[in-house]
């Protein structure tokens, strides 16, 4: 479970989601990502790329706006098939992010491109959990981006961010949605 851009592991729903997939039998990592107040591709994705290790069929990763942005970039240069994918609040466009220090550090995530066909080609199964208020998602063209990535989509009507700010210490849609891919009940 990849955390948001100033975030972190306890954050959230996190704590609750990891909860209730160690319930389930799931083996669950939540690792702290570096800079967090500054996310950097490269820091970013090796981090993951050192706590996945081997990837199999058997990893289904959730990431939290950046953290999807983080597990794209990871599958786009993966030969590995996964499991799935949940992403919450995911994004390939942003607006609204309020000052030119948010917008340096945004830059370089929204200007160099992912390959979703490589994401494709690893990803056989993911969902996109998007509230349709979201303070920096420009909600009908991350739909869109995540439709042409073949994931499902699930709208939290005033969702915002799904931050615990927006009242979300709990994601019961995420859950279910691992469980649908990973065929558990």
């Amino acid at each position: 479970m990849i955390h948001r851009w100033s975030g972190g592991p306890e954050d959230d729903w996190r704590p609750w989601l990891k909860n209730e997939l160690e319930k389930l039998g799931f083996e669950v990592a939540v690792p702290e990502m570096p800079d967090t107040d500054e996310p950097s591709i490269s820091k970013w994705v090796g981090h993951l790329s050192h706590v996945v290790g081997k990837p199999d069929g058997e990893i289904y990763f959730v990431g939290h706006s950046i953290g999807c942005q983080t597990i794209l970039r990871y599958l786009a240069h993966s030969e590995v098939p996964v499991g799935g994918a949940v992403f919450v609040a995911g994004w390939f466009y942003l607006q609204n992010l309020g000052d030119e220090e948010a917008e340096e550090i945004a830059g370089p995530w929204l200007k160099e491109p992912i390959d979703l066909g490589r994401v494709k080609n690893v990803l056989p199964a993911s969902t996109l959990i998007i509230g349709d208020n979201g303070p920096f998602n420009a909600y009908e063209q991350n739909v869109q981006k995540f439709r042409e990535l073949g994931s499902n989509i699930v709208t939290l009507p005033g969702g915002g961010h799904i931050t615990e700010e927006d009242g979300y210490t709990t994601l019961p849609e995420a859950l279910d949605e691992l469980k649908r891919m990973a065929g558990v009940r």
